[in-house]
């Protein structure tokens, strides 16, 4: 008699516990380390009776418990040996039909007419799907609007808009125009909102989100907190074998300045002057996308690492590339999450990136 886990489960063991990813249900479950050593990995099973006969009475109790936990929270379900071969594991295999999967534009107004249709055609090139554009000063509407018209007519699949808050933006009535009109626009996310809110405009458009947060610059990017994690097949299999974050990833400083992330230092040349493939091809722009969180430092502890973001552009060593991300407060070792500005091991990198605004101490 085996208990055995659903496909869509999968364990993942850090120091001071396992987590179980139900990517189906987009749920992460907790267990202790003891219940993880006894799920055979090659076939994410629970041998109950072999188990059994290796234990002494006082603790099987512990198992029934454990055997409980998953079956109540319909993680696993019994079978007999025979059985297994009919429920292989979910494939870890990581394919995306595309050179560069996502593009991130920051902005302060005056480089957006870099970003014409010459621009987008070389993103087709790439295969690009997805544009994130983050705005850090209140711009002209009519700059914007030639923007999103020129996504409108073209290939990419998704944009996601953060904006500084209006008089025109704080009127609902605009922003759901604006969800209306631009069916691509997945995410319009409002900074610097006089209250915090979230806007549907029907069920073929994209969502607003009204906040306080301010964002003025790229020093606010690489945040590690628990509602960022991403609890997908394509996030999961990714992390498996590329950087979570800088994997086929293109960004655009307000320089314009081709990066692998507009917040990291190293540029592969300027829009003015260099096409997106001629930067893609430069020795380096690929650099950290092999890097997992099975290399970085802390990470690789973590039951989190593969639904986790990660920041490779701010660290907690910044000579160290594997140094773990330096907006992360979470301690895999305690299991707890603390405000990741308030720990004393940051303050190098707090000083060294000139964050000491957004911190804690200094």
């Amino acid at each position: 008699m085996y208990i055995k886990l659903f496909t869509c489960c999968a364990v993942v063991e850090g120091a001071g516990r396992a987590s179980i990813i139900d990517i189906q249900r987009e749920e992460i479950f907790f267990i202790p380390l003891s219940l993880s050593g006894l799920i055979d990995k090659e076939i994410y099973a629970i041998n109950i009776l072999q188990i059994k006969e290796r234990l002494d009475e006082s603790s099987i109790p512990v198992l029934d418990e454990y055997i409980a936990f998953l079956i109540d929270n319909e993680l696993g379900f019994y079978c007999d040996e025979d059985e297994l071969s009919l429920f292989p594991k979910m494939s870890e295999e990581y394919l995306y039909p595309a050179t560069i999967s996502n593009c991130i534009i920051d902005s302060n107004g005056d480089n957006l007419k870099f970003f014409d249709s010459s621009f987008f055609s070389q993103l087709e090139i790439l295969c690009c799907n997805h544009i994130q554009l983050r705005l850090f000063t209140t711009i002209d509407f009519n700059s914007l609007d030639v923007f999103l018209n020129l996504i409108n007519n073209n290939q990419i699949k998704s944009l996601e808009i953060i904006i500084p808050a209006n008089e025109y933006l704080m009127e609902e009535n605009n922003v759901i125009h604006i969800l209306e009109n631009n069916r691509k626009l997945r995410a319009l996310i409002i900074t610097s909102s006089d209250y915090n809110k979230v806007l549907d405009a029907d069920e073929f458009s994209g969502t607003a989100i009204l906040t306080g947060e301010k964002i003025s610059d790229n020093l606010h990017c690489g945040i590690v907190q628990l509602n960022q994690f991403s609890i997908n097949v394509s996030h999961y299999t990714e992390s498996l074998h590329y950087n979570s974050c800088l994997n086929r990833k293109m960004g655009i400083d307000v320089d314009g300045n081709i990066k692998n992330c507009p917040s990291m230092k190293e540029s592969f040349g300027n829009v003015t002057h260099t096409t997106l493939v001629e930067a893609f091809e430069k020795p380096g722009f690929k650099k950290y996308w092999n890097i997992t969180k099975d290399h970085i430092d802390k990470c690789r502890d973590c039951e989190f690492r593969h639904v986790c973001t990660d920041c490779r552009a701010y660290t907690d060593d910044p000579g160290n590339p594997y140094s773990a991300p330096l907006k992360c407060g979470y301690d895999p070792y305690s299991c707890i999450w603390e405000e990741w500005s308030a720990n004393p091991l940051k303050k190098k990198g707090i000083l060294y990136y000139g964050m000491q605004d957004l911190a804690s101490i200094v």
